[in-house]
């Protein structure tokens, strides 16, 4: 067990580390997704090629990057896991038809028939949970997770958007200027 550091807590302007939102979201990520990793093992797949698999069963394809974002994954890690999944023809790559440096990807035949045996003891998994906590309980919970993920997102882009905008408008008249200038 670790011991408190002399003056923890005391002058430190910050919460406590077990108190932090980060650190609370990531133990409840981590107990829940115990109750899921014996079923992956089982099945050959990590907890990020089933992020995967799942975010493919619910488009036809999907463009590399996109895929990344929604997976939350990085793109080198992306990358690597594409790669064994497609070694194990879980996945099929190819090139965008629109522009062919962009990859698109989408989940195989075998794929499918991957999620479809795990799908039951998944589901059995998310009764349990249910069960546990409570349909409406669970129901709020992930409608408020959803709607937090919403208003950080939005407050994230609306920042990005009111930061950068004015640069590039005024990097934009700069050039239209110097345009003008030497018309002249």
């Amino acid at each position: 067990m670790a011991s408190k550091k002399a003056g923890e807590g005391s002058g430190v302007p910050m919460r406590e580390f077990s108190r932090s939102l980060p650190m609370a979201l990531l133990r409840a990520r981590e107990a829940v997704m115990r109750q899921f990793r014996p079923s992956l093992r089982n099945h050959g797949l990590t907890e990020q090629q089933w992020r995967i698999l799942r975010a493919l069963t619910a488009v036809d394809t999907i463009e590399v990057t996109e895929l990344a974002r929604v997976a939350f994954l990085l793109g080198p890690s992306l990358s690597r896991i594409l790669r064994d999944l497609e070694a194990r023809d879980l996945i099929e790559r190819r090139a965008a038809e629109a522009d062919l440096r962009r990859g698109v990807v989408s989940i195989s035949p075998k794929g499918l028939k991957l999620i479809e045996a795990v799908a039951p003891t998944s589901e059995a998994i998310y009764a349990e949970i249910t069960g546990r906590f409570g349909a409406r309980k669970l129901a709020e919970l992930q409608e408020q997770l959803t709607w937090d993920t919403r208003i950080y997102d939005e407050r994230e882009h609306s920042l990005r958007y009111v930061c950068e905008t004015p640069v590039l408008l005024e990097q934009r008249l700069f050039q239209l200027g110097r345009h003008i200038s030497q018309l002249v």
